[in-house]
């Protein structure tokens, strides 16, 4: 024992049972601290590495290539190809560099950005075309029809030009989009001569609306217009080459199926069974066919990730079972390979039989790749199958990440997989439980499963569906619950078996039972339509809310810690995000012949240049991007608008007074009352209003205007310095295009000081 005094046990004076000073204050008393922060640290520390495991990397790749695909549509200007590829080319060699270092991850994403970048970049060279800038109002064309279209007003077709003759030279154009009477549409394959009227190809109906024109250049079409005459049919100069010659035979398949459907149905019934074979879905009446959107189930008019997967399972499951009926075949050879390798075989006819738009080739590849991974033994529903179907998708075809089909077919996926792979087994993994057996019985563990499957798929593609077509499906489950069973098991397989027998002459009574099930489907659909509240509308907003949903989205999906919450919180963010974007006071149109006006109820107004001169499309447009349910034809969009034979004005929301211009006598007035004025005239120098005219909206394209501060505060579709191949700009681009529209300052008018003769004579 040591005694008093003692300091063999102490250390400089304290006992060596002490802690250090810095842990003991003086006192010895020391105030607990609050062990919140490093288990949370550590708990987030854990996550972060359970999902930088190992095989969490591939799932990612996609997304990090499709960032690169959207930079590229983002530029201003047109990227420099080798430059490009070159910074490409090195990331991806440092990425390799780094394989075994702890920095390997975040190098294969920065390189796959790159990647992504590079391919569109290299996709748009190799598409280059001329693109028509200004109208054209008579042009003989020569060339070989491509595909056609049978619409319900007008039929459609592709002419690949051969020659183009005009009064004013012109780019010279590779492919052009005309229309022409209803059943005058010339067979494809054909050499014609005709005269037709040119339009440019068509630019965003306001700003932020979808650009159809990127969509036109990247199927290598650089105008759309209209016939004029008569179509003459001519011997060409040169073979029509294989490739026309193939679209010909496939054209002409596809009007023997719709002819020998036609013998059985007619109506919507034909439409939809022809548009669910052979990918023509224009013949649908307008009714039914917007039926079918307000309820969720427009998706099944579009050839899609659903109809490949019947097609394919459908074939796949009938050979099996036809193949099961012989024992040698089963115990001696892998039947499930055979069988996946003829529902490949199925599936790439349905998609050359379907037209092959890109939306399909997207299908066939997710559907090509489940199939190869049962013929090579490996889990068909995985994120590596969605991350191999993706990059396959996104390198054929980059332009397809800015189309709604990808990105709802992919968002749709992401979530099913995901609900497969994460929400599945914890639902059903007490399967030998006595209640879970006994709902299985009745059925209760598929309805369970396709509620759960229409609920996610839903849930992931309502912020694109929102902010394309403004626009969401509250009764979508409730639709595909109800068809969604009959479509699959008696529409699709009966139309598939109708192509079988139709060779042998017994497909009849086949299209009569398909034709049952989509009267069952028209039915349901009508009446989702008709319920209280199913139309969903929403306003227009900007693509900041979009691209935090699908952040949120890819979270949710590919995170498998409680990390995944994060996109919840990134969704509900980007919901408020929406909610909160204002909406313009004034619309103007490219042309400058139609203005919208928001009135003193918050509801738009229409000007328009003269009577019948409105553009049913492009108001179409407008009122759902703005949440109204009002018709193009709705009388109460003149409510309020005064106009003549010179112009009209509109007194718009929170004061002031917008006129439209048509002829120059009406500018006098204007300019001196007025707070803008739209027209496509020339305005006076001396005019105190804001203007915008003609040469303005020939360079920004349709405009967007909001009250501001200092004057209006301008939204262009083009933005001043964009110059893209689907969108050229304007060689005179003006410095005057400002973003804010404030009033003109005009210098005070001399007054002549000479005094009248009278006046003078009558002070003398």
């Amino acid at each position: 024992m040591t005694e008093q005094g003692d300091t063999s046990g102490r250390k400089r004076g304290y006992a060596g049972t002490w802690p250090p000073r810095a842990a003991a204050p003086i006192g010895g008393y020391a105030p607990s601290r609050p062990a919140f922060w490093p288990p949370l640290i550590e708990t987030l520390r854990t996550w972060a590495r359970a999902e930088a495991g190992a095989g969490r990397l591939l799932p990612w790749v996609p997304v990090a290539f499709g960032t690169g695909i959207a930079f590229y549509f983002a530029a201003d200007h047109e990227p420099v190809l080798s430059v490009a590829a070159i910074v490409a080319i090195m990331l991806g060699a440092v990425a390799i560099l780094l394989r075994r270092q702890k920095f390997f991850p975040i190098a294969v994403m920065i390189a796959a950005v790159a990647a992504g970048f590079a391919v569109a970049t290299w996709k748009t060279a190799r598409v280059a075309h001329g693109v028509l800038a200004r109208p054209m109002f008579s042009v003989s064309l020569t060339g070989f029809v491509e595909t056609r279209d049978i619409r319900e007003r007008t039929d459609r077709f592709v002419l690949r030009v051969a020659t183009m003759e005009s009064a004013r030279g012109a780019t010279k154009l590779e492919r052009v989009r005309l229309s022409v009477k209803k059943g005058t549409a010339p067979p494809v394959g054909s050499f014609v001569e005709l005269k037709a009227r040119l339009l440019p190809p068509l630019s965003p109906v306001r700003p932020g609306s979808y650009d159809f024109s990127r969509d036109m250049f990247f199927a290598g079409i650089g105008a759309s217009g209209f016939v004029m005459g008569a179509i003459k049919t001519a011997k060409p100069p040169e073979g029509a080459g294989l490739r026309l010659r193939y679209s010909a035979f496939m054209q002409e398949l596809r009007d023997t199926i719709d002819a020998r459907i036609r013998t059985t149905l007619e109506g919507d019934k034909r439409a939809i069974a022809t548009a669910l074979l052979t990918g023509r879905r224009d013949a649908i009446s307008p009714p039914v066919n917007d039926a079918m959107f307000i309820s969720g189930l427009g998706h099944v008019l579009s050839i899609s990730g659903y109809h490949m997967a019947v097609v394919a399972g459908v074939v796949f499951f009938a050979v099996r079972a036809l193949l099961a009926l012989f024992p040698t075949l089963t115990v001696g050879y892998a039947i499930k390979k055979w069988s996946a390798a003829a529902a490949l075989v199925a599936a790439a006819f349905y998609l050359l039989l379907s037209g092959a738009e890109v939306a399909t080739q997207r299908s066939f590849f997710m559907t090509a790749v489940v199939l190869i991974a049962v013929m090579v033994d490996r889990r068909a529903i995985t994120f590596r199958t969605l991350a191999v179907a993706a990059m396959i998708v996104l390198t054929v075809a980059p332009e397809a990440l800015v189309h709604p089909s990808f990105q709802m077919s992919f968002a749709a996926t992401l979530g099913l997989v995901a609900l497969v792979q994460i929400g599945m087994p914890r639902l059903f993994a007490t399967a030998d439980h006595t209640a879970t057996a006994r709902a299985a019985l009745w059925g209760g563990r598929e309805v369970t499963m396709l509620l759960l499957a229409s609920l996610v798929a839903g849930l992931a593609t309502t912020p694109y569906a929102a902010f394309h077509f403004h626009r969401i499906t509250p009764y979508g489950v409730l639709a595909n619950l109800a068809a969604m069973p009959v479509v699959s098991a008696v529409v699709m397989p009966m139309g598939l078996l109708g192509l079988v027998a139709m060779p042998f002459g017994f497909d009849g009574v086949f299209w009569a039972i398909m034709g049952a099930g989509i009267d069952w489907m028209i039915a349901v659909t009508q009446w989702v339509a008709a319920l209280p509240g199913a139309v969903g509308r929403v306003p227009a907003f900007g693509i900041g809310p979009v691209i935090a949903a699908s952040l949120g989205i890819i979270l949710l999906g590919l995170l498998r810690t409680p990390l995944r919450w994060s996109g919840a919180v990134l969704v509900l963010v980007a919901a408020l995000w929406a909610a909160r974007v204002p909406q313009p006071d004034i619309l103007i149109s490219a042309d400058g012949r139609n203005v919208g006006v928001r009135g003193q109820d918050g509801k738009l107004r229409l000007m328009h240049a003269a009577k019948g001169s409105r553009d049913a499309f492009l108001l179409k447009e407008w009122l759902a991007a703005d949440a109204d349910a009002r018709t193009a034809a709705d009388v109460s969009l003149t409510a309020g608008v005064s106009c003549d034979d010179f112009g009209c004005v509109m007194q718009v929301a929170g004061g002031g007074f917008v006129a439209h211009a048509f002829k120059p006598e009406a500018l006098s007035d204007d300019c001196e009352r007025a707070a803008l004025i739209v027209t496509l005239r020339q305005a006076p120098a001396a005019c105190a209003a804001s203007v915008i005219d003609a040469e303005r909206l020939r360079r920004q394209g349709a405009l967007a205007l909001r009250r501001g501060r200092d004057g209006f505060v301008v939204e262009a579709a083009k933005s001043r310095g964009i110059d893209r191949p689907w969108s050229p700009a304007i060689a005179d681009e003006s410095e005057a295009d400002a973003t804010v529209l404030a009033p003109r300052v005009v210098p005070p008018r001399a007054v002549d000081a000479t005094p009248a003769e009278a006046d003078l004579q009558a002070e003398e």
